[in-house]
């Protein structure tokens, strides 16, 4: 059962979503997405920072970082961050917020806004950052970190871009395609 704080985050999402597939992303301000969810305009900023978080904003990192460092120590950083997301992602699963067809809205806006793609480059980093620092503290050397976290979320945001141009492509099938895809990129 969710709570009335989750509650009321999916209720704006959804009104935000409906409004910018409608109207796009710029004609809709911040009062109007507030006012179709039934919510002032400062409960909004109370669930997303910004207008341009309803589409970026990615609550996960904590819990991926947090899969990434309890994979055993002597994985290969690339191996260790991928069976990290992997297992965050079960542990994820596919939530109201997750749901494919607001995925591919969300992502669908996103790809077709410059804005948005510079916020979405800014939120990858974040994830990035979270995953490399997972793997330092497990032992791994900056570099061999940093480049597994690029890689890892590099393969990570393809998959998730995939998913707005393939209606066929499930959220789930996404991100374990991609994982795989750098489990068999890695063998000899």
């Amino acid at each position: 059962m969710s709570t009335r704080t989750e509650r009321t985050r999916l209720r704006i999402l959804e009104a935000a979503l409906r409004l910018f597939a409608a109207e796009g992303y710029d004609a809709v301000p911040v009062t109007r997405i507030a006012d179709e969810a039934g919510v002032s305009h400062m409960t909004f900023f109370r669930h997303f920072p910004s207008k341009s978080d309803v589409l970026v904003s990615d609550p996960y990192d904590p819990l991926i970082a947090e899969a990434v460092r309890a994979q055993p120590v002597e994985l290969a950083p690339l191996e260790r961050g991928r069976r990290g997301i992997l297992a965050a992602w079960e542990r994820i699963g596919e939530g109201p917020d997750l749901a494919d067809e607001d995925m591919r809205l969300r992502l669908g806006i996103v790809a077709n806004h410059p804005g948005l793609r510079a916020r979405m480059w800014e939120s990858q980093q974040v994830t990035t950052q979270a995953i490399a620092a997972a793997l330092v503290d497990g032992g791994a050397e900056v570099l061999e970190a940093e480049a597994a976290a690029g890689a890892l979320v590099g393969a990570l945001t393809s998959a998730l871009f995939l998913l707005g141009t393939d209606p066929a492509l499930g959220m789930r099938e996404a991100i374990t395609g991609a994982m795989r895809a750098l489990a068999q990129g890695s063998r000899p």
